[in-house]
């Protein structure tokens, strides 16, 4: 079996890429699915004002190159004393990104105060094309108006915005519509977010492995219209997107040697039907971040997690400390050390994708088993390489390249939602 694990350092062994700080766990929204079972006030416990400026200093001292601090929650405009923990880490040299809650709260003042803050870009969140769909979920009609009154703001302010959409159940119908929506908005970046079932997200609401097999071509695809797209616990992605890659430079039809499956054939017909053919390449993002692994998750009262949707503490910034954590944790350096077990384990793909940590301690309890959401075996590249006649160096000098420029177009990260 071919495989690429040990190959190369791991660029994300000292330092993470993102730092994900659920600042409170208040909010004005009531998602069906909310990580975070966010609610109206705070809880008791939260970072004060000085422990919060503490862990921003925290966050600067993993050195160079910093993370990128993403400021989320609840809703982080509930949280006190939230402007002067942006200044402070804009003084220390962060880049910092916001993910407010579309509340009453985000006027056309706060998002004015947001722009001159020196925040380097927001995500806000919209599950749908549909309205009705979109208040649904969030418990609190008009929301899906206000998003997009406020992703017009931002964008009409220079500022960069990245849309957050939850796929599951309610969702995944409406993909195609969402492309359309976001093209003619002007939005340059998509996070899907495809369902973890933890804190108020049910089981019901995911989707089955082939199902989200089908989701992840579509996405590909969907990333020819000109809109970058990168995935939240959607890691099978970067393979789904490596592979119809490499088969669509040697002349060859993905969808034949995939065998793309029926929700994939829907959705894209509908995008096609809706947008016309693509308009160009890929901007389809394959960095090999997962939970834990360039990213790491605090939580609003200090407790740090690999990422906020596997709530595994490993330990609290008020004693060992963020940097500490992150280096020295044995299950952090399991993550990035790919050591899993079942399918992921000895999956050729373990480096770059690894199967969702989340999704595997929520459905089996073990953040190191397999992904039950993948539906990949190993081993099934060597045949495939073979039949499309690409010699293994070939393909792993495609994937290689790709990696180093951290997308097949587009590059960097923004801030992603809660």
């Amino acid at each position: 079996m071919i495989t690429v694990t040990g190959h190369r350092r791991n660029p994300w062994s000292s330092r993470p890429l993102l730092v994900f700080w659920e600042t409170t766990k208040a909010c004005g929204l009531a998602c069906k699915h909310c990580r975070a079972e966010a609610i109206e006030k705070p809880l008791p416990g939260e970072l004060g004002l000085e422990e919060s400026l503490d862990l921003v200093d925290q966050v600067a001292g993993f050195g160079d190159p910093k993370p990128i601090l993403v400021i989320t929650g609840g809703d982080p405009l509930l949280k006190q004393g939230v402007w002067r923990i942006i200044e402070r880490a804009v003084e220390k040299g962060l880049r910092v990104a916001l993910a407010p809650s579309v509340t009453p709260l985000l006027t056309r003042e706060t998002i004015k105060r947001i722009v001159e803050s020196g925040v380097s870009g927001v995500s806000l969140s919209l599950d749908s094309p549909y309205e009705e769909v979109h208040d649904r979920i969030r418990g609190v009609r008009g929301t899906w108006r206000r998003a997009i009154e406020a992703i017009r703001e931002f964008l009409s302010n220079g500022i960069h915005v990245q849309v957050n959409t939850v796929i599951m159940r309610d969702t995944v119908d409406g993909l195609p519509r969402m492309v359309k929506l976001l093209d003619g908005l002007g939005v340059g970046t998509w996070e899907p977010f495809y369902l973890i079932p933890v804190g108020r997200a049910w089981r019901r609401m995911d989707l089955s492995p082939a199902e989200w097999e089908d989701v992840s071509h579509f996405l590909y695809q969907a990333s020819k219209y000109g809109i970058t797209i990168r995935t939240v616990e959607g890691p099978m992605f970067r393979r789904v997107s490596l592979l119809r890659r490499a088969l669509e430079k040697k002349g060859l039809d993905p969808d034949e040697h995939l065998e793309t499956g029926p929700l994939y054939q829907r959705l894209y017909r509908e995008l096609v039907e809706l947008m016309g053919p693509p308009r160009g390449e890929p901007r389809a993002q394959t960095t090999g971040t997962r939970d834990g692994n360039g990213i790491i998750f605090v939580s609003h009262d200090g407790l740090v997690s690999p990422s906020g949707f596997l709530p595994l503490a490993l330990g609290s910034v008020r004693r060992e400390g963020l940097v500490a954590i992150y280096r020295e944790h044995p299950l952090l350096k399991s993550i990035r050390n790919a050591e899993f077990r079942g399918r992921c384990g000895s999956c050729e793909f373990r480096e770059i994708c690894g199967g969702s940590r989340a999704r595997a301690y929520a459905y089996t309890g073990d953040a190191l088993g397999e992904d039950p959401a993948c539906p990949y075996e190993p081993g099934f590249l060597d045949a495939l390489l073979e039949r499309a006649g690409m010699e293994p160096r070939e393909f792993w000098g495609l994937v290689e390249e790709m990696r180093r420029r951290g997308a097949m177009h587009g590059r960097g990260h923004g801030p992603r939602g809660a």
